[in-house]
């Protein structure tokens, strides 16, 4: 599905190459990100050449006035002074005022919709990563860069952006102003301009790199108040208050001396811009008083040379302010593309294959894989079940039953070998078709914002207010839902967190049975209820996966008697295949586990 584009925004242009962006190098300067930035505007340029031509005006006003009052001055001290100029000078100052209100109106209007949309772009691009990016990413560190690091992005778009492009202008007329008044007064003014350089060069070396540490930190902050707050069970029924709060701190601490360090080092500039603007003040001064006592020049243009000066070496200081503060948009900036240079999920094949009408005939051939390309989890795992099979998938903790599911789903594509649905490759599929032919309950229930009827109806839009009621009886659920309040119109909050565990796997079951998918996977699905619960959910799970290909991961043995086929793992290899009777009957490893669970002494 393609990303949302308002406003006529440029789409993220996609490599079909290793990188999502096109031409896109992953940025370590200032230069690089600013320029990838920029390319993300194109659909709003008519609205910054706005701006930009207002802050023209505004500096036109701006170089205007110093010229004015000396010419005031001078027909005052010429004996007469000048109605006309005092008029311009106050309408100059009152167009000073509408442009810039007009400006920062403008300016707030343009940043917000890039903001908009280079948020959307970043979310639409994380929907369409593969889930190792998900494994390996803390989501508060993800969470960091959807809010933080993009808010600073539209907070120096807004606040800095139009000021930046007013100093330039500025910058640019005043020098032309004082070249066209004086040239040896313009030189005494320059005189200062490469201590300027100098100065700006060598504290933004080091904010850049304090200001992109300080982004990191707050990212690992943010995740570790997310975890704390998502186990905050766990840590209080643990008593690992103290432990928590020490590492907090810890975080809290190191972002506190990078930031301070950060800070720090870019107060340094203005105190020290200042002296140079004060350097320039002290030359420009000099060399006037010398030139007046010459006759050289007048006071008047003396008056408005040193108000230029003060001109002149003010957007000076403020541009490296401004460049400065972009240490932290491109800190954030880095950090975003970052995430947009992520590889993600392997696309459609060409010509790939619709799926209709699906039997469910899955065969493994040959499958490896590893997370970690030295760390093999399956290895050579090969076995078949027909369309509408139900096999337990069954083994210690370790030995890949998860894995299998994953792959399945093709949450992960394997190392080596193929996964058959119907006589083709997983891969040959359409992943939204191959996607939409699996029901699946996880033993994680995963709830969200809405009420329990739309939770319901999360895997199937359509479905009639009816269904999701006989969804609801088949798992079971449909007795504590109806005690609720407001029923199935109860809103879920926290993640379901005022429901029992229990009460929440019922729901997720109900979405898989009310998905009518062809292939059900059932992953430790009851394993969070209880034993009258349980006894209730595996009746209404005899109904639901009859006449379908069923996947049940289950650690109580006792539950999976039932089904066709049992797969046992054992350190990534099938060990044992055959149903409950048979592999008791074999004497085998699953043999030993039923018993032990049991409780039967041979």
């Amino acid at each position: 599905m393609p990303a949302a584009n308002p406003a006529g925004l440029p789409p993220v242009r996609r490599s079909p190459g290793k990188h999502r962006m096109a031409e896109a190098v992953r940025p370590k300067n200032m230069r690089g990100t600013l320029s990838r930035l920029w390319h993300l505007t194109r659909g709003h340029r008519q609205g910054l050449w706005l701006v930009f031509a207002l802050s023209g005006l505004a500096s036109l006003s701006a170089m205007l006035t110093p010229l004015l009052i000396g010419k005031i001055i001078d027909s005052i001290n010429n004996g007469q002074l000048s109605a006309v100029l005092l008029a311009f000078l106050l309408l100059a100052y009152i167009g000073d005022w509408a442009v810039r209100f007009g400006q920062n109106y403008i300016m707030a209007s343009v940043s917000q919709r890039m903001i908009c949309y280079i948020r959307k772009a970043l979310f639409d691009v994380m929907k369409d990563l593969p889930l190792a990016f998900f494994d390996r990413s803390p989501h508060g560190d993800l969470m960091s860069r959807l809010t933080n690091d993009i808010d600073n992005i539209s907070s120096t778009i807004s606040d800095s952006l139009a000021q930046l492009m007013m100093l330039v202008f500025t910058f640019v007329g005043v020098l032309g102003i004082m070249l066209a008044l004086n040239v040896w007064l313009t030189l005494a003014a320059l005189a200062v301009v490469p201590l300027v350089f100098l100065l700006t060069r060598t504290v933004t070396r080091v904010t850049r790199k304090l200001f992109k540490k300080q982004q990191a930190a707050l990212g690992r902050l943010d995740g570790e108040i997310e975890e704390t707050i998502s186990g905050l069970t766990l840590v209080k029924a643990y008593g690992r208050e103290e432990a928590v709060i020490a590492e907090f701190e810890k975080n809290n601490d190191a972002l506190c001396d990078v930031g301070t360090k950060a800070q720090v080092w870019s107060g340094y500039l203005m105190p020290l811009m200042n002296v140079i603007k004060n350097l320039s003040f002290i030359s420009v001064s000099i060399v006037s008083g010398v030139m007046a006592a010459q006759g050289m020049v007048s006071i008047g243009t003396i008056s408005s040379f040193l108000l230029y000066s003060r001109q002149f070496t003010r957007p000076l200081n403020e541009i490296a302010n401004i460049y400065n503060v972009f240490q932290t948009a491109v800190a954030g900036a880095e950090r975003i593309f970052e995430i947009f240079d992520e590889i993600p999920e392997p696309p459609d094949i060409p010509d790939a294959l619709p799926i209709v009408n699906p039997r469910g005939d899955v065969a493994f051939e040959h499958v490896s894989f590893g997370y970690e390309p030295d760390i093999p989890i399956l290895k050579d795992v090969s076995f078949e079940a027909s369309a509408g099979t139900r096999m337990a998938v069954v083994g210690a903790t370790g030995a890949g039953k998860t894995t299998i599911i994953s792959l399945l789903t093709r949450f992960y594509d394997v190392t080596e070998g193929q996964i058959l649905l119907d006589g083709h490759d997983l891969r040959d599929y359409r992943l939204a078709d191959l996607r939409r032919c699996f029901g699946v309950v996880l033993q994680d229930t995963a709830l969200f914002h809405m009420s329990i009827l739309e939770n319901i109806r999360y895997g199937r839009e359509d479905a009639e207010d009816s269904a999701v009621v006989e969804a609801a009886r088949a798992a079971g659920a449909h007795g504590f839902i109806s005690r609720l309040p407001e029923g199935y119109q109860t809103l879920i909050t926290d993640s379901g967190g005022s429901l029992s565990q229990g009460e929440r796997q019922l729901i997720t079951i109900a979405r898989a049975i009310l998905a009518d998918a062809p292939i059900l996977i059932l992953d430790e699905a009851t394993s969070s209820v209880d034993t009258r619960t349980e006894s209730r959910i595996q009746k209404a799970m005899l109904r639901l996966t009859e006449g379908r290909t069923s996947f049940i991961i289950a650690h109580r043995l006792s539950t999976i008697r039932d089904a066709d086929q049992i797969l046992l793992l054992e350190n990534g290899r099938v060990a044992e295949i055959g149903s409950h009777c048979e592999l008791m009957a074999l004497g085998g490893i699953y043999s030993r586990m039923y018993k032990t669970q049991l409780g039967i002494e041979d």
